[in-house]
């Protein structure tokens, strides 16, 4: 019983830092997708042909991102083009010359936008690289379950069949626990890991139609 407290007390807040982990990553995901849809509303105030082409480079960018980022950061990769896209668009954005008060106010803004934006993608990709629990406690957490298997067949059950049965029922139990763990601990990664939907959202309903 000793044995299994411990274990249980030390896979709990393994797994509850595991979670915290995966929802923070989460939040970081709608904060980037959100910068990026507002960036995308302060472009469309902007004189042409600065708007176009600020539009077409944010456009590209969620493009980019869903198609193409994504599917690397399952791998544990990085896909780069983004931050020549990024570059790019704070080149337009910068070279543009405000000539009225309210445009002064609009470009300071969207400069504001676009430095969290950047600091937004800049968390996505550190999650998306390294993420995930240190190998020691892995140890822990697979040792620790075969050692706490292993200590139930010392209990006094005379019926058999029901020590298989509860053995069998803690196996289960552990097992759920360690798949949860290995479910959020990459949360990019597997059947359960994060889908880029909040970028696929600001495209669909922020950056189709009219600018």
């Amino acid at each position: 019983q000793a044995v299994m407290v411990f274990y249980g007390l030390a896979v709990a807040l393994i797994a509850v830092s595991v979670f915290e982990t995966y929802s923070d990553v989460s939040a970081t995901i709608s904060r980037e997708a959100s910068e990026l849809a507002a960036l995308y509303r302060d472009a469309s105030s902007y004189p042409e042909p600065t708007r176009v082409l600020l539009q077409a480079e944010l456009r590209d960018y969620a493009q980019y991102v869903i198609h193409t980022a994504w599917p690397a950061q399952r791998t544990g990769q990085v896909a780069l083009g983004g931050v020549e896209m990024l570059n790019r668009f704070q080149a337009t954005l910068t070279q543009f010359e405000p000539a009225t008060e309210g445009q002064r106010a609009l470009h300071a803004e969207a400069l504001r936008a676009y430095n969290q934006l950047v600091e937004a993608r800049s968390l996505r990709i550190d999650a998306a690289v390294n993420t995930g629990l240190p190998g020691v406690l892995w140890v822990v957490v697979l040792a620790g379950a075969a050692i706490g298997l292993a200590a139930t067949f010392f209990f006094k059950v005379e019926d058999a069949r029901l020590h298989a049965v509860m053995v069998a029922l803690l196996a289960a139990f552990i097992g759920l626990v360690i798949f949860m763990i290995l479910a959020f601990d990459r949360p990019f990664r597997g059947d359960l890991g994060l889908e880029p939907e909040p970028y696929q959202q600001v495209y669909d309903m922020v950056m189709q139609g009219p600018g």
